[in-house]
């Protein structure tokens, strides 16, 4: 198919393939690997509510990290490529951060202990991380093979813009159909212990933790979120290594992030509404640049239609403008309701 013989590397014209080799992929991976071992282990030895320092320090590395990363994308692999990793990676990130909030209301629901939930979160980061790259191979596999998905994409983003701006306090529903399924499967116990996900009455009867639920409920959640960032991202990028280092990065520190901005995520009252912007801006793009690539026989007779593509320079700017509105626009609303009630 054309879409297949032309070069892969970018959703704008005149873009190159991007040449990944195999050492940079083991670096990658290693590298993954390394922080979510580090992290795990230490967990584990020391489960704890971290400090805003400790956090703080933390989001700063792994933030640096990334900012490092792209540059270094832009440098050796050219500047198409780092625009690409910095529009996916802010867009990532932006989910994530709207993923929190779904964490929150998990934790609280549950009643998670403090001590617990740097536990809880970390699972939930790494089921992210196991459901993003299936769909990242997935979404690779199905770019290679049909050139079509891009109206699919586009038109899941848009449905998904339209769901965030209906149901602005998120939507749980899955979560709490599958959680309520188990409860009524299987038997519980009200006692926490660690990450365990069973333990033995005195009888020898198996009984499920409420850690049980809480994992039940991050991995539905995980994969509700894979199913939107995974489009969104590919079209902004159909490199696979893109996608997947800016996928990363977005899930590093987001456990920290999860403690240090506490309170401050409930006065982001319109992110769900600029996220719905940006995924309905990517899905308009991915629209574009399925009709330029068209190989449908009904729409103009299997041929590209000549309309415009949007760049990526257009893309991460559109992204930057918007995530910045938002944020703007949240602290003016929350600030503006706590003096009505103060008054």
């Amino acid at each position: 198919m054309r879409a297949v013989e032309e070069t892969s590397g970018a959703l704008t014209t005149g873009g190159t393939a991007l040449n990944v080799t195999q050492a940079e992929w083991m670096i990658t991976l290693g590298v993954t690997i390394a922080i979510l071992l580090f992290d795990v282990i230490y967990i584990a030895r020391k489960p704890h509510e971290p400090t805003m320092r400790e956090c703080g320090i933390a989001l700063s590395f792994y933030v640096g990290l990334a900012i490092a990363f792209g540059i270094w994308t832009w440098n050796f692999h050219g500047e198409q490529y780092g625009l690409e990793f910095f529009a996916g990676w802010l867009t990532e990130y932006s989910l994530s951060i709207d993923n929190l909030f779904i964490f929150i209301i998990i934790m609280a629901s549950f009643k998670v202990p403090k001590k617990f939930q740097q536990q809880a979160l970390m699972v939930g980061i790494i089921l992210a991380l196991i459901f993003r790259g299936i769909f990242i191979a997935l979404g690779a596999v199905a770019i290679e093979r049909f050139s079509w998905i891009f109206y699919a994409f586009g038109a899941f983003l848009v449905y998904t813009a339209y769901k965030l701006i209906r149901d602005t306090g998120g939507d749980e529903d899955g979560e709490n159909k599958i959680v309520k399924f188990a409860r009524s499967r299987l038997n519980f116990t009200d006692k926490w212990d660690g990450l365990k996900l069973w333990l033995k009455d005195g009888t020898g009867k198996r009984l499920m933790t409420p850690m049980f639920l809480v994992i039940v409920a991050l991995g539905t959640t995980d994969l509700m979120f894979a199913l939107d960032s995974i489009p969104a991202i590919y079209g902004l990028t159909r490199e696979p290594y893109i996608v997947f280092t800016a996928n990363v990065f977005a899930l590093m520190g987001l456990r920290q992030l999860y403690f240090l901005l506490g309170d401050m995520l409930n006065r982001l009252v319109f992110l769900s509404q600029g996220l719905a912007f940006i995924l309905f801006f990517i899905g308009v793009k991915l629209f574009l640049h399925a009709l330029h690539e068209n190989e449908l026989p009904f729409i103009n007779g299997g041929e590209g239609v000549p309309v415009p593509e949007i760049p990526t320079l257009w893309s991460l700017g559109v992204i930057i403008l918007t995530l910045f509105i938002t944020m703007i626009a949240s602290l003016i609303r929350t600030r503006l309701l706590a003096r009505e009630r103060e008054g």
